[in-house]
């Protein structure tokens, strides 16, 4: 079970940027002049000299008319009066940028993108231009997004939110390194940037520096107590350093988020393995507590019970799992073998038979059954199922073994008496306790062969 938390940038840093500043009546002195006037001056200078002299221009109505359009959110009648202001000042940025500004609104990419160009090729110096050319770009194409996003930290240094757009972009465009720098630097100029933040964090866990990541997530906690996005960021990066607080950690995440079953069974798993198993009990209760077990539920408890030996309650939990998948051959295969504990020899031949029809590609159902009939003393039933293993794998010392055990009492002194020769070859005393029987049998039943 794996999961990855992805931070996500907030609808509120996505938002592309007004100048407000400038939506305030513009006076253009070209529409003053004469046809035959000097050339047209640049914005700018139109800029400052209209703080000495305003002159009535038609153009400004124009304005006023797409601003307050775009303040009702009624783009798509912005349009035509800010492309009358550019058929007449096609140099004139601020105009570009509205324009640019509108077709985002309306989700025009192709349109506002170049109109964002052509606002920063007329003034590379409009550091909303760059920021919102990067924002339109950021998930479609990240690698695009970079080197505007980059010019508008250059122009921007000390705000944080162009650095947290560039890292994201770098970070989506492959460059981890340099994503990491740069949200290194937000964070440096904010440090209670919770964004930055969460998405530095995740970004060292995916690079699998867990150890990098802990502070950052223990910082956000700090800023945001209960955040499920931080809470499970700290376990996951806990987890992956292996140290012993991640299970804690895992259920802080899970009082804030009791609903993520992936995070509790990991839980549980966590628990198990640490031979916790009341307390992993006591989990999958809290996580079927108000519904009927699921599946999943059911199986991670028979887990738990066999885990604790209690074959009585885990037989009764794999008879309910059975129920709801019959066709689950794990299923009848696990019931069977736990059966086969309890020595339910004919229940247990039942289920084991169940999985084999299911799945008879499983050697270990096949193995179980051949004790099943083993422990029953049903010997000739023994002996065919290690024959039908025998066609799928070799013999090992053991099977050679529980065959001699089998011949001899089935009084076949001479098939008997060969296994115990093919353990003993084979096993090179590796169980001394069986080495020891299979030789002292070994002489009984040469004896009875040379009598004959």
């Amino acid at each position: 079970m794996t999961r990855l938390v992805r931070s996500v940038i907030s609808q509120h840093a996505r938002q592309p940027v007004r100048i407000s500043v400038l939506c305030a009546t513009v006076v253009l002195m070209v529409a003053a002049r004469p046809a035959d006037a000097a050339p047209r001056q640049s914005p700018s200078a139109k800029t400052q000299n209209s703080k000495s002299q305003k002159i009535t221009n038609p153009l400004n109505d124009l304005l006023d008319e797409a601003r307050r359009a775009i303040d009702a959110n009624n783009f798509e009648a912005a349009i035509a009066p800010l492309q009358k202001v550019i058929a007449d000042q096609p140099d004139y940025a601020y105009a570009h940028f509205q324009l640019a500004y509108v077709f985002t609104a309306l989700k025009k990419t192709g349109e506002a993108r170049a109109e964002y160009e052509r606002t920063v090729a007329i003034d590379p110096k409009m550091s909303e231009a760059y920021l919102n050319l990067g924002i339109l770009l950021l998930d479609k194409d990240p690698a695009a997004a970079v080197p505007p996003l980059r010019k508008a930290v250059e122009l921007l240094p000390s705000q944080s939110r162009p650095r947290l757009l560039l890292g994201v972009a770098q970070e989506r465009s492959g460059d981890s390194k340099a994503a990491a720098e740069t949200l290194e630097g937000v964070v440096h100029l904010d440090p209670h940037d919770d964004q930055a933040l969460l998405h530095l964090a995740n970004l060292y866990l995916a690079a699998n520096r867990p150890a990098d990541a802990e502070p950052k997530f223990r910082v956000l906690l700090e800023l945001k107590p209960n955040d499920p996005s931080a809470l499970f960021g700290l376990a996951k990066s806990l987890d992956a350093q292996k140290k012993p607080e991640a299970a804690e950690a895992f259920r802080a995440y899970l009082a804030a988020q009791p609903g993520d079953a992936a995070v509790r069974t990991r839980v549980i798993r966590t628990l198990m393995d640490d031979q916790q198993y009341d307390a992993a009990l006591a989990e999958l209760d809290r996580s079927d507590a108000g519904h009927p077990p699921t599946l999943d539920s059911l199986k991670l408890r028979a887990d738990i019970q066999i885990a604790q030996k209690k074959w009585d309650p885990a037989a009764i939990t794999l008879r309910q799992a059975a129920a709801l998948a019959p066709g689950d051959a794990e299923l009848r295969g696990g019931l069977g073998r736990v059966l086969l504990q309890k020595r339910d020899f004919s229940a247990a031949e039942k289920e084991l038979k169940a999985a084999i029809q299911i799945d008879g590609k499983n050697i270990v159902y096949w193995k179980d059954l051949s004790s099943t009939y083993y422990l029953s003393k049903n010997y000739p039933a023994t002996l065919a199922i290690l024959d039908e293993i025998a066609k799928t794998e070799s013999p090992n010392a053991v099977t050679w073994f529980i065959r001699a055990l089998c011949y001899d009492s089935l009084n076949q002194p001479k098939p008997a008496l060969e296994a115990y020769q093919k353990f003993l070859d084979m096993d090179q005393n590796k169980n001394p306790d069986q080495v020891w029987q299979a030789t002292e049998r070994s002489k009984v039943l040469k004896r009875m062969l040379e009598k004959r």
